[in-house]
């Protein structure tokens, strides 16, 4: 055995020579370091975890290793000896293969010929298909699938799909295979059965690089870790010696710098409400393969957040909510009445906005200006044959352009020069000139100055003191503390817990809740307990989250 000091400690591993090793690996782009001096090392026969939350440098490692990206700094041995990968031919040619999160295969084609691809049998320089499908059916084999090779690959289930994709990763006899979120989209039969074949490609050595933001998963299949944290390495672990609640801590940091920073406020005082009657109200909502039925209520003057890690369900949620996404079961209901929010235009209609965490690809037009930017909500909300009058438009631009801080204070500046925080403001003044009784915040204040994020945080706050409901995303537990009344804990895509936001919460309370194995059903006959447990979480007390800590630790 041998002992290798790592950022965080002393992990101990078998005697044997990795496959993979990168030392010191950095990478930066135009105002980022995505990697600063980043280990990484696989060993044969493993299924190694990469944790790290939004931005940590998960998928710059894994393209780094790939041939994706070219290093600044560092080097990438394989088996020892010194690569460097142009693309990702040279690295496949190299025994490292990658499935993706999105299959990248043709559905058009048959079985055979997607594993086969590029590696067909041939005789005289032409297909021999007989043959190309008796190979592709031995691939299949060898990892226990029994499909004919002949079917249309898009007769299959997207889980079956993925283990097409691994079988035609393994064509190449790969000894290092990237698995890159493979089981975002499947339910957990077909999370089963990929995890059988995954064990059986480690089993015969094979070195597994996986990645997932399903805690629960990576507990159940992988053997080590390497947990990466502001394109920095927190450390290598075994995952047997390292908790949730630990794992959960390491990835979003005990504090975070930009929230030091602020000023400290006091937590909001829990707003006046009528109990029987919320202004919305999610009752079993849910859609399959998005996430699962929950209750959730949301009354006028108080912001809800949502806490949990990437991928635990928190935009799932917020889409169901403004008829993003179509729910497939459960029912919504507005001030007591029930409503169906298929389109966001329908919720629109009923008061409620959504500002999408993808700012530039579901929010701001960077090719239009600003005042058109702001528009566009009251002209969603109006229809396309009935302008917005000119007048009105300059008297809402003005008024959010000045009561924002919008910078600079041309309306007709094109938004794409703006700033990342003052394109935030554009698109929280585009939902606000539409007058909305909810809004929902899909992390507002990613990826913006400490000083646009506390005129942010303050504006929520503001909203919430004069009546408006809010839904708050956000990654960073601080500023969710700071600003929510109450709190949604999700994981894994499903809602775990809710709990008030009191004095005496605190962020380990919540990293707590988010990490630990506790079903959210396990105390649904206890104190608190709303709804069946099939479909919602608890409602706990501070108590309650001791209870959840004792069992996590148990």
């Amino acid at each position: 055995m041998t002992d290798t000091q790592t950022a965080t400690g002393t992990v101990t591993l078998d005697e044997a020579r990795p496959v993979v090793t990168m030392t010191g690996i950095s990478i930066g782009f135009p105002g980022v370091k995505a990697l600063d001096g980043v280990d990484f090392r696989l060993f044969p026969g493993e299924v190694h975890a990469l944790m790290g939350e939004n931005g940590a440098g998960k998928s710059t490692l894994i393209k780094a290793l790939t041939g994706v990206y070219q290093v600044d700094a560092g080097t990438v041995e394989v088996d020892g000896a010194p690569v460097t990968f142009t693309g990702p031919a040279q690295a496949q040619a190299a025994g490292i293969s990658t499935v993706y999160q999105e299959v990248n295969l043709c559905d058009n084609l048959s079985v055979a010929e997607n594993i086969m691809l590029g590696h067909e049998v041939r005789r005289f320089g032409v297909v021999d298909w007989p043959a190309t499908r008796r190979a592709a059916r031995e691939h299949l084999r060898t990892l226990d699938l029994d499909l004919d090779p002949r079917s249309q690959l898009s007769s299959h289930s997207l889980a079956v799909q993925q283990l097409v994709a691994i079988s035609r990763a393994m064509v190449v006899d790969a000894r290092v295979l990237v698995l890159d979120e493979p089981t975002s989209s499947l339910d957990a039969d077909e999370v089963a059965r990929l995890f059988d074949v995954v064990r059986g490609l480690r089993d015969r050595g094979v070195a597994i690089l996986f990645v997932s933001h399903f805690l629960e998963q990576v507990y159940a299949l992988s053997d080590r870790m390497t947990v990466l944290r502001n394109g920095t390495l927190v450390g290598e672990y075994r995952t047997a010696d390292l908790p949730r609640v630990e794992l959960v801590q390491k990835m979003i940091g005990r504090s975070l710098e930009v929230l030091e920073r602020l000023e400290e406020s006091p937590k909001p005082v829990i707003a006046a409400r009528d109990d029987t009657r919320p202004y919305l109200q999610a009752l079993g909502l849910g859609r399959k393969g998005s996430i699962e039925p929950f209750d959730l209520d949301v009354y006028a003057g108080e912001v809800v957040g949502l806490a949990g890690l990437l991928g635990s369900g928190r935009t799932e949620l917020a889409r169901l909510l403004y008829g993003a996404d179509h729910a497939d079961r459960g029912e919504v209901r507005v001030e007591g009445k029930p409503v169906r929010l298929r389109t966001p235009r329908a919720a629109l209609g009923h008061k409620i906005v959504y500002s999408s965490e993808s700012r530039k690809t579901e929010g701001i037009i960077a090719d239009l200006t600003v005042r058109e930017n702001i528009v566009l909500g009251l002209q969603a909300e109006r229809g396309w044959l009935r302008r917005v009058p000119r007048r009105k438009a300059d008297e809402v631009v003005a008024t959010y352009v000045e009561a924002l801080g919008i910078r600079p204070a041309n309306p007709d500046a094109m938004a794409g020069n703006l700033s990342g925080g003052n394109q935030q403001k554009v698109l929280l003044a585009r939902w606000l000139a539409t007058q909305p009784r909810l809004l929902l915040l899909d992390e507002p204040t990613r990826g913006i100055d400490v000083g646009a994020k506390a005129e942010i945080q303050r504006l929520v706050a503001d909203l919430a003191a004069q009546g408006m409901a809010v839904v708050f995303i956000s990654a960073e537990l601080e500023e969710v503390l700071r600003l929510s009344h109450r709190i949604a804990v999700l994981r894994d895509r499903r809602k775990v817990a809710e709990l008030v936001n009191t004095d005496d919460v605190t962020t380990d309370d919540v990293v707590d809740l988010i990490a630990s194995a506790v079903p959210a059903d396990a105390l649904a006959d206890g104190p608190g307990a709303g709804g069946t447990a099939a479909t919602t979480a608890d409602v706990v007390t501070t108590e309650d989250v001791d209870v959840l800590r004792k069992g996590d630790r148990a």
